[in-house]
């Protein structure tokens, strides 16, 4: 099996009998441990209070991506965690009110055939930031020490080879100029198992469902060896790992970005005051053209 092979399975193959399937593993798992219905909204944390705070986060990270753009900084934040711990949320809550031309979400696809014969680290190599970019990784080059490690996706060799690697290719990274900045949220069985149940009532949702998802359902305790052996190889001085507890999605997406904030120096830029000049309208004469209006359901 080639570097890249089967990289990513939890981005694709998403369908009703992933549902099934997942659906079912969740009844069996639920058995043998009561399932917390307490949910992950349930918090001090009132609505009013979460977008008041996170109003004031987004201002900060507009503060920031000028500063990046004036100054020309490189900087890369990865995103790990299991399925359901909240890494899409997070992400959108980092990048609703900024510039998608700074701010780059990288999510990548299973391989192509042609990147499965590459190095394992090229095909995320050409995603890292430019001179003004802020790249923001959806799982990352970490895959291999989790999902393929756990899921026999790579060889044990190939997993240890990486683990060996990737901090020195995370030093080159920095050693070039890069701000680095990996996080793992790390969520409990229980509201693993709310959230994912979730994504099987709600349409909206359950495209997020493959038959990865119940996989993994079913390894926790690997994926658990995983993550702790991957902490072990790869948290180092120059890149170390941030883990916020994700119970509660709206703290973890606050806690993330304050954080982010606290972990990039920038400062305010000086801004002119900005002020709509005054127009003419009514110079031109429209034309009455048959437009082909949408309609008005709402």
């Amino acid at each position: 099996m080639s570097d890249q092979d089967n990289s990513d399975h939890e981005n694709h193959e998403h369908g009703p009998d992933a549902v099934t399937k997942v659906e079912a593993g969740a009844k069996r798992k639920s058995k043998s441990k009561k399932r917390q219905k307490k949910s992950d909204t349930a918090s001090p944390l009132s609505r009013k209070a979460y977008l008041k705070a996170l109003r004031g986060l987004h201002e900060e990270l507009v503060k920031l991506q000028l500063w990046v753009k004036d100054k020309g900084l490189k900087v890369a934040i990865v995103f790990e965690g299991r399925d359901g711990a909240g890494k899409g949320g997070t992400i959108k809550a980092i990048t609703e009110r900024v510039s998608p031309r700074v701010f780059r979400v990288v999510a990548l696809p299973v391989p192509t055939e042609k990147e499965k014969t590459q190095m394992y680290m090229q095909r995320y190599i050409q995603h890292f930031p430019s001179a003004g970019e802020v790249v923001i990784f959806d799982r990352s080059w970490y895959n291999r020490a989790g999902v393929e490690r756990v899921m026999g996706f790579c060889t044990e060799e190939q997993a240890v080879k990486f683990l060996e690697a990737v901090p020195l290719v995370e030093r080159a990274m920095v050693d070039s100029g890069i701000i680095l900045l990996k996080y793992w949220l790390e969520v409990s069985p229980e509201e693993q198992e709310r959230r994912l149940r979730d994504r099987i009532d709600d349409g909206r949702k359950i495209w997020k469902l493959s038959p990865m998802d119940l996989k993994s359902f079913d390894c926790w305790d690997d994926y658990s060896k995983a993550r702790d052996e991957m902490f072990q190889a790869t948290d180092t001085a120059w890149a170390p790992w941030f883990v916020a507890r994700s119970e509660n999605k709206k703290q973890v997406r606050l806690n993330v970005i304050r954080h982010i904030l606290d972990h990039i120096p920038y400062e305010s830029l000086p801004s002119k005051e900005l002020k709509l000049p005054k127009r003419k309208i009514g110079r031109y004469k429209e034309i009455k053209y048959p437009f082909r209006w949408v309609p008005e359901k709402y």
